[in-house]
């Protein structure tokens, strides 16, 4: 089934159509560019391979985990080969049938994080890799608002995404014509944005630029009123 309803509340993007057909175009070149060097598998960066591992541990049993702007699949495989119920969904049509080809057990759907009609406390966990920066500055605090909604008491929100103080229009990537704007966060800009949202951040990971890539930051957040005791929290002691 493939979804392409907008979330309550969030506004459509005016680039959305254009971001999307950018992202078709790169995507055979990505994806041949992930199987040659290893660059964007998790597998082959330690740390961000351990903030994903955590993230696992920490939504296990919580409910169904979403990997919003997926990509090719890697870390949607990734997560449901340790054991969680989790799919993935992608703005862009081509990435996800790269996806359904290269993991053919896992259940991929094609929406960007905008058009996502996410009901209210029904995810354990959800993901947004590298797949929130082309969101104008407007239209992230919606999103992350949305996710919080859609957390479960105790579920988790895992965002990577670039750091930086000014925006960068690209016009070119992986060789190919491409319409799209990175929006850059600052660490403390971004943790306030999710705190905004109702979560609270429990992690954070920054780690420096490893060219080709500039800064970058990883940061787990949680919806509250639960421990992992399934004891409720942040309320009086009993």
């Amino acid at each position: 089934m493939e979804l392409a309803l907008p979330s309550a509340g969030v506004r459509q993007p005016d680039d959305l159509d254009t971001v999307r057909a950018s992202y078709d175009r790169v995507a055979d070149a990505y994806v041949e560019m992930v199987e040659s060097t290893g660059l964007g598998d998790i597998r082959t960066h330690p740390w961000l391979e351990a903030a994903v591992d955590a993230f696992a541990t920490s939504v296990a049993g919580l409910g169904p985990v979403l990997d919003v702007g997926c990509g090719p699949g890697l870390v949607t495989a990734y997560l449901a080969e340790r054991g969680l119920d989790v799919r993935g969904v992608d703005l862009s049509p081509r990435m996800i049938a790269h996806a359904r080809r290269r993991y053919p057990t896992c259940s991929f759907d094609v929406a960007s994080a905008t058009e996502l009609d996410l009901a209210d406390a029904s995810y354990g966990g959800l993901l947004g890799w590298w797949s929130l920066f082309n969101l104008p500055r407007d239209a992230l605090p919606e999103v992350l608002a949305a996710f919080a909604r859609a957390l479960v008491p105790g579920g988790r929100l895992l965002v990577a995404t670039h750091v930086g103080d000014e925006d960068r229009v690209r016009t070119e990537v992986y060789g190919h014509a491409v319409t799209w704007t990175t929006y850059q966060w600052r660490p403390e800009q971004l943790a306030n944005l999710i705190e905004g949202a109702g979560l609270t951040t429990v992690a954070e990971l920054r780690l420096p630029a490893e060219p080709p890539i500039g800064p970058t930051v990883v940061m787990c957040a949680q919806r509250t009123g639960w421990d992992r005791q399934g004891v409720a929290g942040d309320g009086p002691e009993r």
